[in-house]
């Protein structure tokens, strides 16, 4: 006997240490995919994810964007076979972490940062797009610094089951932080950039490689559990 009567012994599986401490480790380099939110010619958003590309690169990551011009609006009669929602369905399958650098527009992120996460599905057949991967936050502004956005971006990352790292990126008055050709003078807010990535390659080391298992839970097993004695017992019954 137990205090725990309600819960399914066959489904309770307890802690594995192995799974948990001890995984293959994959021997390629981490997988990163970064979204940006802005189509302006020069955008800070994007100039902004092009810097943390270049320190995840160093730090040994394979980086890739996702060019959002193209993509359709959520419901605006198409579906997933668009080419560019398909591309970004591809890519988030492809990656083991993500950033999000988006513009604050009137005190949130960008519609466009939100369609490209609206696009991305919570689950595509058995399995979940985004659950167990990692997800640095970034945004820039035209005014004083805010966290409007970022703020946004974590309630997301949260929904979608993604490892959102703790530290974050906000630049203020980002016009004044690039240089006429688009690189990030030096400040404390670029080295908090290169903090951020470290971050984020830290915690997507940690766990890619356990991901499946620190994502796998109790409610899911059970219910997966009983769909399936459902079909058995529909198949018997027919």
């Amino acid at each position: 006997m137990t205090d725990t009567p309600n819960i399914d012994d066959a489904l309770f599986h307890g802690i594995d240490g192995n799974r948990l401490l001890f995984p293959p480790i994959a021997a390629h380099p981490p997988r990163i995919l970064i979204l940006y939110g802005s189509l302006r010619t020069r955008s800070f958003s994007r100039l902004a994810a092009e810097e943390a590309a270049r320190i995840l690169t160093r730090l040994g990551a394979e980086v890739r964007f996702f060019d959002p011009s193209g993509l359709p609006l959520v419901d605006d009669g198409v579906d997933a076979t668009h080419p560019k929602v398909r591309e970004l369905r591809d890519l988030t399958a492809w990656c083991e972490g993500m950033v999000w650098s988006s513009p604050e527009r009137h005190g949130a992120m960008t519609g466009l940062m939100k369609t490209q996460i609206d696009w991305i599905p919570l689950s595509e057949g058995a399995v979940r797009p985004t659950q167990g991967k990692t997800l640095a936050v970034m945004q820039v502004s035209g005014g004083s610094q805010s966290f409007n956005a970022v703020n946004q971006m974590r309630v997301l990352g949260r929904w979608m089951r993604m490892l959102t790292i703790p530290n974050q990126s906000s630049i203020p008055k980002a016009f004044q932080e690039f240089d006429e050709a688009g690189r990030m003078r030096p400040s404390p807010l670029y080295d908090r950039i290169v903090d951020v990535m470290e971050e984020l390659m830290k915690f997507t080391l940690l766990t890619r490689d356990r991901a499946d298992y620190l994502v796998d839970r109790y409610s899911e097993r059970k219910e997966g559990a009983e769909a399936l004695m459902k079909r058995v017992n529909l198949s018997v019954a027919t």
